[in-house]
């Protein structure tokens, strides 16, 4: 980080989609921060946008559903100095209403999209959806 710029925490969101089967879908960054982890979509917030457009605008810039926010789930925060990386981030629950799931970002952020149960999830979670995790299964 230059000494010039201002270091700031950014914020982000995501949200935890279900299919019809209680699976949950995620996707395999292939970006910093936390690359090569299995997260659940979701991005950062623009200025002056609310955090809830901006989980609907990521979701569908990502893997291009559209959906309706449940609720918030959780927040959850990073915080990596090393990398001069400090992200808060409001995790939602939320259903899809339209689109068809597709990798919008293939070769870009994201390697790959799959589904998982919330018992068989991948070893390489992001900070922020190891969060997620831990919330749904306190729901239980």
């Amino acid at each position: 980080m230059k000494t010039t710029e201002l270091a700031v925490p950014r914020l982000g969101v995501g949200a935890v989609i279900r299919n019809d089967r209680g699976e949950i879908l995620m996707v395999l960054r292939n970006r910093e921060p936390e690359k090569d982890t299995w997260s659940i979509p979701g991005g950062k917030i623009d200025i002056y946008e609310t955090m809830e457009h901006g989980v609907v605008r990521e979701i569908k810039e990502e893997v291009n559903l559209d959906i309706a926010v449940i609720g918030v789930l959780c927040t959850a925060e990073t915080i990596q100095p090393e990398k001069a990386e400090h992200w808060v981030s409001v995790i939602y629950e939320a259903e899809i209403v339209g689109g068809e799931l597709r990798n919008m970002e293939e070769g870009g952020a994201i390697g790959a999209i799959d589904w998982f149960p919330l018992h068989r999830l991948p070893d390489k979670l992001a900070s922020f959806t190891t969060a997620a995790v831990a919330a749904l299964r306190q729901q239980k």
